[in-house]
């Protein structure tokens, strides 16, 4: 018999090796087949394993459940199935939501004495880009190889996802600096428009992986939550252009 589960939290080639190796290692599990860009892994096997012995083979840095399968005369069922998904994905992303509402209260507080929106937008900017860098300089090893997986340039030129955190960075300071704004307000469109294209890419496929836009400290799911952030940075960026 065979099933079809998802993985996440794969970013490259030994990931995949690591969770073949250790799915084959179960009794009764005669064949194992990880697509790595689908986040899925098919698993056959010569008798039932539960799904929790198959959770609990894998190292802890990946995820396994197991893959829906609609089936129009159990509604009910496939709804609270649905419902349970998203309840795990919102309380993934709770670090990434949190993290966002402190930026945007602190950039808030900034000026409510004497509000300029083009001055919160700055300071949004700035502290965005300085706190997401933070987070991906805590493991510079491990973010290009999760960068890769959805940034078409970082794909093309692995040099591109070690340097990205200095590039947020820098991009931080200048805003926060208000140094060189235009030129760092360019940059922002060409960087974020670059990763939009590719997360837009992996929602449209529906690929189950990682998002690095909080580096591997966290285990964040690629969802329309990252999407919205570089959109609202890129709109951001294009109003502050135009003014």
């Amino acid at each position: 018999m065979k099933h079809i589960y998802i993985i996440t939290g794969m970013t490259c080639g030994s990931c995949k090796a690591s969770v073949e190796k250790s799915l084959s290692n179960i009794d009764n599990i005669t064949n194992v087949e990880v697509n790595l860009e689908k986040g899925e892994a098919e698993v056959t096997m010569s008798s039932h394993v539960a799904t929790e012995t198959l959770k609990k083979a894998l190292p802890e840095k990946y995820t396994l459940s197991e893959k829906e399968v609609k089936n129009v005369f159990a509604s009910t069922s496939t709804s609270s199935f649905e419902m349970e998904q998203e309840k795990s994905k919102l309380q993934q992303l709770k670090p990434l939501l949190l993290i966002i509402f402190y930026i945007a209260t602190a950039s808030v507080l900034l000026h409510y004495k004497d509000w300029s929106w083009s001055a919160f937008m700055l300071d949004f900017m700035g502290l965005f880009y300085i706190v997401f860098s933070f987070f991906k300089m805590l493991d510079l090893k491990g973010f290009p190889e999760s960068f890769k997986m959805y940034d078409p340039l970082a794909k093309r030129v692995p040099a591109y996802g070690w340097i990205y955190p200095f590039i947020e960075t820098a991009l931080g300071l200048m805003f926060l600096m208000r140094f060189e704004v235009k030129i760092a307000l360019i940059v922002t469109l060409v960087v974020l428009g670059i990763t939009t294209i590719g997360v837009t890419k992996t929602l449209l496929d529906k690929k189950s992986i990682r998002c690095a836009c909080l580096g591997t400290a966290l285990k964040l799911p690629m969802t329309e939550a990252t999407f919205i952030e570089n959109t609202i940075m890129i709109v951001m960026a294009v109003l502050m252009l135009i003014n």
